[in-house]
């Protein structure tokens, strides 16, 4: 079906008309939190997108707040504050809603009560760690893209007696398969036996990028734990738990660079593996431990699941 021109008061505005005072359709459904912005290009290129009763087919169509968007037949919700949580992803669970192979996802595990979420980036099926989850596409976009400057760090075990000078090797980059891939810092933790721990750091992040370098070294990861992203650390946060970021931390985040000071996000009661989810953050004690929140948990909207995956696979 070709795309309907707009003949009246009610059509779309175009991207000349509209372009100082609007923004384009695939960023305004990515901070409304329906999907990432490259899914919103997708969807608008299926034409699944009307404006003002037009189905659409650029991406780069301005809109203003007094136009009417739909999206499958449903208006497209108002815009709610940007939130981020932090949670436990672990082995076994994709990160997508919709697995081919049937397989549970990291979406199906989440308090029932949460918001409709997305991942910044993803982590494969068999690794585990941290993941960041936000309401917000544009904020998950721009946290993936190595421009951003946020570096993640993993513990990864492999099998074999590692040699340092092959980890050190890695600082220059390496090219794999006819991949390339950048700076990479990989320091040995630990030999136990068959097996060593090796802590590395990236800025990008590539899928599967830690397998395929590790083996490439001729070492098989038996284990990929993410411990941190940007600013953000794992921390004591238990696995399949989710936690809430503040809302101060948040603003730091959607700065265009980051400072590279760590800071924990406060704890909160949220136990995924028990379906509850706290609002009201803990204060965190000087020795780490959190303390006990009395105030209960908020009921939200039953969580929505997106269609899409993130990058960032490791």
């Amino acid at each position: 079906m070709a795309e309907q021109r707009p003949n009246d008061s009610d059509a779309p505005a175009t991207e000349t008309a509209n372009a100082e005072t609007g923004q384009r359709i695939a960023k305004v459904m990515a901070r409304a939190g329906l999907c990432s912005r490259r899914e919103a290009e997708r969807w608008i290129e299926e034409g699944r997108v009307t404006v003002n009763g037009n189905k659409i087919t650029s991406p780069a169509l301005a809109v203003t707040d007094a136009d009417q968007i739909v999206v499958d037949g449903k208006p497209l919700p108002v815009k709610q504050p940007t939130r981020m949580w932090m949670y436990h992803k672990p082995a076994g669970l994709v990160t997508t809603a919709r697995d081919e192979k049937g397989r549970p996802t990291v979406f199906d595990n989440l308090p029932k009560d949460m918001p409709r979420v997305i991942s910044i980036g993803r982590l494969d099926l068999n690794s585990e760690g941290l993941l960041l989850l936000t309401n917000d596409g544009e904020l998950a976009r721009k946290l993936e893209l190595p421009a951003t400057g946020w570096r993640r760090i993993y513990r990864v075990r492999v099998r074999g007696r590692v040699d340092e000078a092959k980890l050190q090797s890695l600082a220059n980059g390496v090219t794999v398969d006819g991949v390339r891939y950048g700076a990479i810092e990989a320091v040995l933790e630990n030999q136990q036996g068959s097996n060593a721990w090796v802590k590395i750091t990236l800025q990008e992040g590539k899928n599967r990028e830690i397998r395929r370098v590790m083996e490439h070294l001729g070492y098989a990861v038996n284990r990929l734990i993410r411990v941190s992203y940007g600013k953000f650390d794992l921390g004591r946060l238990e696995k399949g738990d989710v936690e809430e970021i503040p809302p101060g931390a948040i603003r730091i985040a959607e700065g265009r660079q980051h400072k590279g000071a760590k800071a924990k996000p406060k704890k909160g009661l949220r136990k995924s593996g028990k379906k509850t989810y706290g609002k009201k953050p803990a204060v965190k004690r000087p020795d780490g431990r959190k303390a006990a929140s009395k105030r209960p948990g908020a009921k939200r909207p039953d969580a929505r699941k997106p269609d899409g995956r993130g990058r960032d696979g490791n």
